[in-house]
Formats: C-alpha cells, structure tokens, sequence
C-alpha cells in the first residue's frame, strides 16, 4: 500500500518514513504541497497523512481543493492545530481522521490501519498514462480534470482501462454496451469526443492511444 506524507518538518518526515516504512508500507514524503498534484496525476496513494501548516497552502484547504476535483483518497490529518474548531474544519474538508501533535506513533499506526480497513476498496483506480478511471466513483480524471462519463462510457472505458495493449472489436464493444454494431461508432465517437483515448484499427476494432 502507498502512504504520501505532506509534512514540512524534515526531522519528523524521515520519522514518519522509517516507521511506516518498517510497517510495510510503500512511503512517499514531501515537504510541500507543490508536487503532490504531479504525484497524483501518475500514482494512486491509499492514503494521504497531511500536516495543515504547510508552505503554500493550508492543509485543509489543499484537500478541500482535491476533494471537489473528485479525489477520494483517505486523508489523516497529522497537525498541531488542536482546537475543536480546528478538527471539526478537518473532517468537514473531508478529512478520514484528524491527529494532534505531539503524538503515539504507535496511535497513528493504529489509525492507518483501521482508516485503511475502513476505507478498502473506496480508491480502486484503473490508471493509463495521464487518465485515472475510479471504479467505485465511476470518476474519470484527465490530467487532475474530472471528466463526467455517462454509465455505458464508465462500462466502456472500464473494458479498454482492464485491457490497454488490446484491440476491442466493434462486436465486443456491442455487446458490452448492448447496442448494434452500427450505433458503435457513434459511441466511440461520443467518448472520444470528451476524452481523445481511443483510437480505431482499421478493419478490426479500437485501443487506447
């Protein structure tokens, strides 16, 4: 499983890093939020440990952004602001579990897990080259831009996402949508038109680009 971490203490970062690393976990760690967008745009993290005072933007405010811009990830929030405004501003974000400063590490691996258990199977992500197709939210990101697909273009690019080196043939694509082999085009054409994805194999079918 992959954990990033937003934290801009270096000291308690690298901290947080071998312990988790020790846990099994796969450990990614940034000391500000300005690589995180690029980050998510190429991995698919299980969970997301975020300090609120951070250089560039609030920690609550970072994941505000990323949550209307459909990102589901779990998020713990790991911070000195301790106030009850303080955690009630970090749950209403969208935050899984809010932490204070000064902690039990043995209390957050403790959190980790049950925020993981809790939240398995909600960030099932299909990812190809820029694009990221969220099974359970049926939500498509193009480059962090969310992308509305009716339910037959979720089931269609599902079929290509599971399948990113095969041609799907027009027969495939028609009964998977349950639609005749003359309305394909149509539909290729349709999903194309909101995403550039796909492209046709003369006399055969279509693949991903």
């Amino acid at each position: 499983m992959i954990i990033a971490i937003i934290e801009d203490e270096e000291d308690l970062l690298e901290l947080l890093e071998f312990n988790l690393s020790k846990e099994g976990y796969d450990v990614v760690g940034f000391l500000n939020s300005k690589k995180i967008r690029d980050f998510l745009k190429e991995e698919s993290p299980d969970l997301l440990i975020v300090d609120r005072n951070l250089p560039c933007i609030e920690g609550t405010k970072l994941i505000k952004e990323l949550r209307e811009e459909g990102y589901n990830v779990p998020v713990i929030f790991l911070t000195a602001k301790n106030s009850e405004e303080n955690i009630l501003e970090g749950f209403d974000v969208g935050g899984d579990d809010y932490i204070t400063k000064p902690f039990s590490m043995k209390e957050l691996l403790a959190r980790i897990k049950a925020v993981l258990k809790r939240n398995k199977g909600i960030n099932e992500v299909l990812s190809y080259k820029n694009a990221k197709l969220n099974l359970n939210t049926h939500t498509l990101l193009i480059d962090g831009i969310s992308i509305h697909l009716t339910n037959n273009e979720f089931k269609l690019l599902k079929i290509f996402f599971e399948n990113p080196n095969t041609i799907i043939s027009k027969s495939e694509i028609a009964d998977i949508l349950e639609i005749g082999e003359k309305s394909v085009n149509v539909a290729i054409s349709r999903l194309n038109n909101k995403t550039n994805l796909l492209v046709a194999i003369r006399g055969v079918g279509y693949k991903l680009k």
